[in-house]
């Protein structure tokens, strides 16, 4: 009987320093996961001078937002992502007009991202989001365009498809991350798709 309080400390005390090892560990983790965080990033670069590759992130940034709210299946986030892309695209289309060099072979991807943002805004009506998805699909498709034709760099960037949309004839997209959060099917088929391509 005198064996047992002996055997309850001594697993209390292996419990214990469990208990610091796990902390320790913890402790590691996070230390070397706030080292890599503070690893020097390079800022985005592209062929286009650094004001216009700001312009052009800044219309990546708009476009992420009409994403999720399509991921969330909200035409009222969408409307308001449709119209933050589109003025942003509009002013970078007004410095790509004036860049000699870049701006012909640029122009049509950002054009075509204006009519796209433009169209979504149109439909007012299209309460389920279905509508605005399809439009969403070409303005997609031209996004990776402009970003590859850009040569558009440290920045991140991921194709991603779904088989599934549109009764399997499949769809792309980008994200800035490679969690799968179909902007296709929303929560009906959240994380249906892979990543296809990188723009790092």
């Amino acid at each position: 009987m005198r064996h047992i309080p002996a055997l309850l400390i001594c697993a209390i005390l292996g419990a214990a320093s469990c208990n610091n090892t796990t902390e320790e560990t913890k402790e590691t983790t996070a230390t070397e996961a706030t080292e890599q965080s503070q690893e020097p990033s390079l800022p985005p670069q592209s062929k286009l001078d650094e004001a216009n590759t700001q312009r052009l992130m800044n219309v990546v940034t708009r476009y992420y937002e009409l994403k999720d709210a399509l991921v969330a299946t909200s035409p009222v986030r969408a409307n308001s992502g449709a119209n933050g892309l589109l003025k942003s695209a509009t002013d970078f289309k007004q410095y790509l007009t004036i860049d000699s060099i870049n701006g012909k072979m640029l122009l049509p991807y950002v054009d075509t991202v204006i009519d796209g943002s433009k169209a979504i805004l149109a439909d007012v009506k299209d309460s389920t989001t279905e509508k605005k998805r399809v439009i969403f699909e070409s303005i997609s498709n031209s996004m990776f365009a402009l970003l590859k034709a850009a040569e558009l760099k440290n920045t991140k960037i991921y194709r991603q498809y779904c088989p599934m949309a549109f009764n399997d004839k499949g769809a792309y997209w980008l994200a800035n991350e490679t969690e799968i959060r179909n902007p296709y099917f929303g929560k009906k088929m959240l994380e249906c798709g892979e990543v296809t391509d990188t723009l790092k």
